[in-house]
């Protein structure tokens, strides 16, 4: 079954659920998202060290309350254009991946053996960032963007959470609340308003994105932004672990079930060596696709009788 998720007008979101034979064009387990222009990222402003949400003319719909959780790299929030695109409905597991493996030679990823991480439906880790990308392609597909990823864990209100606005323990897998990862079609009350499963907690994940943590306050506006042209190096600390601080880091969003209660907000922003899978046991990817203008034609042209139904029933209860 695939999920389609439908934005008419700012803030009115429609659901439908199509069976895939009868929409041969969404992919199978992926979640359709509409173009539109959205908010990415968080205002704030720091008193007392403390991280409060500024609300903007412009942007009160999208405010968030007052959070201690609020990252200097979350802001300032942005508008953002986004054309149509398809995201995966869950995280990708280890019998998905396990086939790419064997139709490609591609080696197994750290982990792979430990009975705790590896059973069919929980999500692949261990992967860095290379081997997540040669996932997508083979099987058609890319990274999500961090504006897409964002986007699609938000929802058109904006949550600071993929479920709402308010902290719910019951809804993610995070700060080894759990003994180890979740099947990726789990926490059915904790999907985002796209239908999407995980985008708080479980695992952290890839998106293509490289990591700058000013790159917010020096793009106020794009279409369908991809991150920074080239890589930002980061300094060191002068400390043991300067092997992860240094050198061009790629995003990674949505905190794990090994991470703290901070990581799992929306808006909250990672980083990671491209090459590394330090964060491997919680660490994995989901992919994306683009979907172009005739398949949105398509999936509205469905969608719009099937809104039309439900208002006259609705009116004549």
């Amino acid at each position: 079954m695939v999920w389609l998720a439908f934005v008419l007008g700012v803030g009115s979101l429609l659901f439908s659920t199509i069976h895939a034979q009868d929409l041969s064009a969404v992919p199978e387990d992926m979640t359709y998202i509409p173009s539109d222009l959205t908010v990415i990222g968080i205002d704030k402003k720091w008193t007392s060290g403390v991280s409060e949400i500024e609300e903007t003319p412009y942007q009160r719909r999208m405010t968030m309350p007052w959070s201690r959780e609020a990252f200097h790299d979350e802001g300032p929030s942005h508008w953002v254009a986004l054309s149509a695109y398809f995201i995966d409905t869950y995280e990708v597991s280890n019998v998905k991946y396990e086939r790419f493996m064997k139709a490609t030679g591609h080696p197994a990823p750290a982990y792979w053996d430990d009975p705790r991480l590896n059973g069919a439906t929980q999500p692949v880790v261990g992967v860095n960032w290379y081997d997540a990308q040669d996932f997508c392609a083979w099987e058609g597909k890319r990274l999500p963007t961090e504006a897409e990823w964002e986007n699609a864990a938000r929802g058109p209100d904006g949550f600071r959470y993929p479920w709402g606005n308010s902290f719910d323990a019951r809804y993610v897998n995070y700060g080894k609340q759990h003994d180890a990862t979740m099947p990726v079609d789990s926490l059915r009350g904790g999907t985002s308003p796209y239908g999407l499963h995980h985008m708080a907690g479980n695992v952290f994940e890839w998106v293509s994105d490289w990591y700058d943590p000013a790159y917010y306050a020096q793009t106020p506006f794009s279409e369908n932004p991809s991150g920074p042209s080239t890589a930002v190096w980061l300094g060191g600390t002068g400390t043991y672990v300067d092997r992860l601080t240094v050198g061009a880091k790629k995003v990674i969003r949505g905190g794990s079930w090994i991470a703290a209660k901070q990581t799992v907000t929306t808006t909250h922003r990672f980083w990671n060596d491209p090459l590394n899978n330090s964060y491997g046991v919680g660490l994995g990817f989901r992919c994306a696709k683009t979907a172009s203008p005739e398949i949105e034609r398509e999936v509205l042209s469905q969608a719009l009788p099937l809104q039309d139904d439900r208002e006259s029933k609705r009116g004549g209860s």
